[in-house]
């Protein structure tokens, strides 16, 4: 705890990334003690439960130490590194440091402020306050966490106090100043599992917040001294979890892939489903995917035939708008929306995401194809970021592309309608009276009932298979 007393020594924080988050998992660390590091330098890769993000440093300095390593979940708010800077400034240290390491800041400066005149103790104390005010780190993507200096001023007049008492120093005063005790929902949820009260807890997180280990600290004392009474009966090991360890894997269910099963049973029990399907020729849009592929003007884009579905499905909302709308369960009403964010589903090694399309409506086939590549792309290397994936109106599924016919897609939560896109294949097909063989495809489009009727759902995937069908349309309806 050393590293806590020095002034030159600085702690980053776990931020939210601006998604309201509590928790996010440290995948990989860029940097070990010792190393040297610069204002905005990516120190460590993090999974939260939207997206793999890249946490830079607001400062220069020294790494003195890595305070979890990769693999780790960390509430946001937690301290995660500290790193010694040059000139060793002390005002800016309590800001950060001082919440996240409440017994051993006190040491040195509470005894100091009691010996000393109250005066030049208060005036030590408004100059702590000024200081940070003066370098507000910005990170990309984060905003500027304010939670420190708003919780500051109630518990400002007891940092004077040399109390040994463990809450007044982590900021929590009087209960009839806070009488709830500070703490995320998961921590709340384990102390109710554990039967532990809260407000007998003393908490050691940021700004006196409650942490999981405060709750197993407090849980502890009531787990050693159960067994005892027991200890007579030897038929308790017997309930224990079966598991081959050889013949069976468990794998933990977190970060995307927890959110995106979460979001999917909300999304299935919430939204009532119905999906429809049509059976079409494509044939004439294969022919018009390889003229694109040679015309000058999408030379060097990513053309194939889920451009042309994008674009069909773009045509049809805009023949029938009020598909591009979405359910406020609150006010009871539904929300039509004048864009259209269109969302396209990926698999990931870390699970689904489904980043969209600002504005698709708006842009034209080469742009369109720009947007597409530039997503798939960005997916595919795990860089996806969480604002990619907020606001989608309507999505796109391909699960063509792994040889299936089509399915009945869950709506992603928040949107009206989604539409699966079946493999594109040669089969039998009536043309012109005759059987031929013809590009065939099937495709699948599932919305919420409360707001789209049968009627218009099935004028939206009637359209959009006219389309594909006779892609001139493209022309005389867009």
């Amino acid at each position: 705890m050393t590293t806590m007393t020095d002034a030159s020594v600085r702690e980053f924080k776990m931020p939210d990334v601006g998604e309201g988050l509590t928790e996010a998992e440290i995948l990989k660390w860029y940097v070990q003690p010792g190393d040297t590091v610069t204002d905005g330098q990516v120190v460590c890769e993090v999974e939260t439960a939207k997206a793999a993000v890249e946490l830079p440093i607001p400062y220069d300095g020294v790494v003195s130490e890595l305070r979890f390593p990769e693999g780790t979940t960390v509430d946001v708010g937690t301290a995660i590194i500290a790193v010694r800077v040059a000139g060793g400034a002390p005002a800016p240290v309590p800001a950060q440091a001082e919440a996240a390491a409440p017994a051993a800041p006190a040491a040195p400066e509470a005894p100091a402020a009691a010996a000393s005149a109250s005066a030049p103790a208060s005036a030590s104390a408004s100059a702590e306050e000024a200081k940070p005010a003066a370098r507000q780190p910005v990170l990309v993507g984060y905003g500027v966490s304010t939670s420190a200096t708003k919780r500051r001023p109630r518990k400002g007049p007891e940092v004077t106090v040399p109390a040994p008492a463990q809450p007044e120093l982590n900021g929590h005063a009087p209960a009839a100043d806070s009488p709830r005790p500070l703490a995320k929902p998961p921590v709340r949820k384990l102390a109710k599992d554990l039967g532990v009260d809260l407000t007998a807890v003393t908490p050691s997180g940021p700004d006196g917040i409650i942490t999981r280990e405060d709750v197993h600290a407090a849980a502890t004392p009531a787990a050693v001294t159960a067994p005892a009474p027991v200890a007579a009966a030897p038929a308790a090991p017997a309930p224990v979890a079966s598991y081959d360890g050889v013949r069976e894997t468990r794998i933990p269910v977190k970060g995307v892939r927890k959110a995106t099963a979460a979001a999917m049973v909300g999304s299935a029990f919430t939204a009532p489903h119905v999906t429809e399907f049509v059976t079409v020729d494509v044939t004439r849009t294969m022919k018009l995917v390889e003229e694109l592929k040679q015309d000058k003007e999408m030379q060097g884009r990513r053309v194939n035939p889920l451009l042309l579905i994008a674009k069909a499905l773009l045509v049809a909302i805009k023949r029938n708008p009020d598909i591009n709308a979405s359910w406020d369960e609150a006010n009871q009403e539904i929300v039509v929306k004048h864009y259209v964010n269109l969302g396209i589903a990926a698999a990931t090694p870390r699970g689904l995401i489904v980043p969209n399309i600002k504005d698709a409506q708006d842009k034209t086939l080469p742009q369109l194809a720009d947007a597409l590549g530039e997503l798939v792309a960005t997916a595919r290397e795990g860089k996806t970021s969480p604002s990619a994936m907020q606001g989608g109106t309507v999505t796109i599924t391909n699960v063509g592309v792994f040889g299936v016919d089509t399915g009945t897609p869950i709506l992603n939560p928040g949107e009206s309608a989604i539409l699966a896109i079946g493999a594109i294949k040669l089969q039998p097909w009536v043309h012109k009276g005759k059987v031929k063989p013809r590009q065939v495809t099937t495709l699948a489009l599932s919305f919420d009932h409360r707001l789209v009727d049968g009627e218009l759902g099935s004028k939206v995937l009637a359209d959009v298979a006219a389309i594909l069908e006779q892609p001139k349309r493209l022309i005389t309806w867009a």
